[in-house]
């Protein structure tokens, strides 16, 4: 079969990663996890409950809301064996309904056009003229995830991604409060900074043990743009047995702004 692309395939990868086969009984804490703790807090632990959910509405406060997005993106891919692969991606999206990704290569030639709806994902691999048509659930099937196109939306603008609201513990700095989570998926490690309570990092454990994956995204060069505070550089690190590694830098990104999402599939191309 063939791969979506370098790009899509690296993203649905990051979420596959930390997929988990069974529920948490209790909090496991990996060796190479950040453990937090509740520390001494003088009025005891209604101030502890009362901090945590303060900053997990200021997350969900500083969540980026849209119609329509659209972005010029660098994308550095190291795969697992060590190659590497710089690609330029055009993406476009409207909120809840439409996800369009066009991947060229060298010379500026369009190699690859995805297009992703609630219930499926199109691809035409124009190298090879194939097209090729799926369900969105073959998304689920491939990382055992309740995967979405919300989901994708949110990992592509830069929200968080599967934030839980069962936050049970947190650790604060001089400049920073990281809240730690459990759910039904995932361990979580959410950190902002202070004061501006942007999100800098998001750690979600496997909590299948066996599978010993971590996924570690990182947040920076925040701009904002029309009262909406961006983060145009990401690293996306995924660890197992072997490590993957994606870096994003946002050339150019406009919100709300008439769009159009262009797919034809060509009379002389492959159906797959």
């Amino acid at each position: 079969m063939i791969r979506i692309s370098i790009v899509l395939v690296s993203l649905i990868y990051l979420l596959g990663s930390c997929r988990a086969t069974k529920k948490i009984q209790s909090a496991i804490v990996k060796k190479d996890s950040v453990v937090v703790a509740i520390p001494p807090i003088n009025n005891g632990r209604e101030d502890s409950i009362a901090f945590i959910k303060e900053n997990f509405n200021q997350i969900q406060k500083n969540r980026i809301d849209f119609t329509t997005f659209s972005a010029k993106m660098d994308v550095d891919y190291d795969d697992p064996d060590g190659k590497k692969m710089d690609v330029n991606a055009q993406i476009r999206m409207y909120k809840d309904s439409i996800i369009w990704v066009s991947i060229t290569a060298i010379l500026g030639i369009e190699g690859l056009r995805a297009y992703i709806t609630t219930d499926s994902v199109k691809v035409l691999d124009k190298q090879n003229k194939i097209y090729i048509a799926r369900s969105v659930a073959y998304l689920q099937d491939i990382t055992a995830l309740p995967l979405n196109l919300s989901s994708l939306q949110d990992l592509l603008i830069g929200n968080p991604v599967f934030l839980d609201s069962n936050i049970i513990s947190y650790s604060k700095s001089s400049n920073s409060v990281s809240l730690h989570g459990i759910s039904d998926l995932f361990k979580m490690l959410i950190t902002i900074g202070e004061p501006d309570n942007l999100l800098q990092s998001s750690k979600l454990d496997d909590l299948d043990e066996q599978r010993n994956r971590t996924s570690y995204l990182t947040y920076s060069d925040y701009e904002n743009k029309k009262g909406v505070p961006f983060s145009k550089k990401r690293t996306i690190t995924v660890s197992e047995k072997k490590k993957l590694g994606i870096k994003l830098n946002f050339k150019q990104y406009e919100f709300n702004e008439t769009l159009s999402f262009p797919f034809n599939v060509p009379k002389n191309y492959k159906y797959d």
